[in-house]
């Protein structure tokens, strides 16, 4: 009896994916595709937003006056600085015992500022003394002495021509006579030598007095009582090199660097314009003294030196300044319209074949066009369009528009 075995097939049907379960997931792609779509639009369209409401930033400068007369070829800045300016310092190495004046002191030339221990060099200059009396002492010894030898030489000279006395004790007493002089010249020979050591030894007691070198004021003390001072920088940093810094106020001048691109617009005796930080409403006016003959390559800059005017009180070394170095006088042709005001050139812009500006007001631009003149200096002359005073916008977007808000750069 024959069996038959059947193969039984896996039915692999049964794994196919009901359409309904793929058709779910397709649309959550396609759902999740649309709301990272959304996502997108909605960050652009709000950075879009946010940037068109953001205030622009500008940079603004002040309209200023122009001045009729000289007008101005170059603008700098500078310091005051006084030509006499020194710090006093000892001569000797000492102990400071005495300091008689204090910041602000106005001191006469000869002022004694201060003393130094002067125990040492008092002794020396005793004992120079004391050896110089000595000398001079010796001095009468030998004249007493050579008084005496005089007196036996002529004695001898009478003896020898009567025949009484040898030719040798001549001899012997003119020997002593000239002995006891030659001992007297070398003893004031002595004498010169210790008057020279005083001296010596009384400039070492000189020197421990301070001095004031000229007419000035003190503005800066730099040592007290009991501190050690030294001409020369000593190690440990507790020996002072200086006891006072004194400035002649009748030298002050300024110092200002100018670009060398610039210098051949500054000539000595030119007359300048001098505004202090200090007080930006004084015009000093002034001129330049001197041109330094040299640069400096680093900064590719000449020194020039100017001198005031008229000096005043307020005026401090180390103040800042600002000069303006004027030129020739205007001709002041007829008809020729003067300058409404100074600007900075780049608050002009170009707008369809006009010249314009933007003023800020209240926050808010102001679109004006003018009409431009010649430079001064660094600025433009403005004939019309900008009174002195306004502010005007020299940096900032380059799509301002008239009455846009705007924020000023601090």
């Amino acid at each position: 009896m024959s069996t038959t075995t059947n193969s039984v097939k896996p039915d692999l049907g049964s794994l196919r994916i009901d359409d309904k379960r793929r058709g779910g997931r397709k649309t959550g792609k396609v759902l999740g595709a649309l709301a990272a779509v959304l996502g997108l639009a909605v960050v652009v369209t709000g950075g879009v937003f946010a940037f068109r409401n953001q205030t622009p930033v500008v940079e603004v400068a002040t309209a200023q006056k122009a001045g009729v007369g000289r007008p101005t070829l170059l603008n700098a800045s500078g310091y005051v600085t006084p030509r006499r300016r020194a710090t006093v310092a000892a001569k000797i190495t000492g102990r400071v015992t005495g300091v008689f004046f204090d910041e602000g002191m106005h001191v006469p030339q000869g002022f004694v500022l201060a003393t130094l221990d002067d125990s040492d060099v008092r002794r020396a200059l005793d004992s120079a003394k004391a050896d110089r009396n000595a000398t001079e002492a010796q001095i009468a010894d030998f004249q007493v002495q050579l008084k005496n030898a005089e007196i036996e030489l002529h004695r001898a000279q009478e003896l020898q021509a009567a025949g009484v006395q040898s030719q040798e004790a001549l001899d012997n007493a003119r020997t002593t006579a000239d002995s006891l002089r030659a001992k007297i010249a070398l003893t004031k020979q002595q004498v010169v030598a210790s008057e020279a050591r005083i001296q010596e030894a009384q400039q070492a007691v000189d020197n421990t007095v301070i001095r004031a070198p000229f007419e000035g004021i003190i503005v800066s003390k730099d040592a007290q009582v009991g501190e050690m001072v030294s001409p020369i920088s000593a190690g440990g940093g507790f020996t002072r090199t200086g006891i006072a810094t004194i400035v002649d106020m009748n030298s002050n001048e300024i110092e200002v660097d100018v670009n060398e691109a610039y210098i051949a617009r500054v000539v000595p005796g030119q007359p300048v314009t001098a505004v202090l930080d200090a007080y930006p409403d004084w015009q000093i006016p002034s001129k330049v003294r001197t041109v330094i003959p040299t640069a400096d390559r680093q900064k590719a800059t000449v020194k020039v030196r100017i001198s005031f005017l008229k000096l005043d009180p307020k005026i401090l070394p180390d103040m800042g300044v600002k000069v303006t170095f004027l030129g020739d006088e205007p001709t002041g042709k007829k008809g020729e319209i003067a300058p409404a005001a100074l600007i900075p050139p780049a608050a002009v812009h170009e707008d369809s074949g006009k010249k314009i500006v933007f003023l800020v007001k209240d926050g808010r631009l102001e679109r004006r066009a003018v009409t431009t003149g010649g430079t001064r200096g660094t600025d433009l002359e403005i004939l019309a369009g900008v009174n002195p005073g306004d502010s005007v916008v020299v940096k900032g977007p380059e799509n301002l528009k008239d009455g846009q808000t705007v924020e000023i750069k601090k």
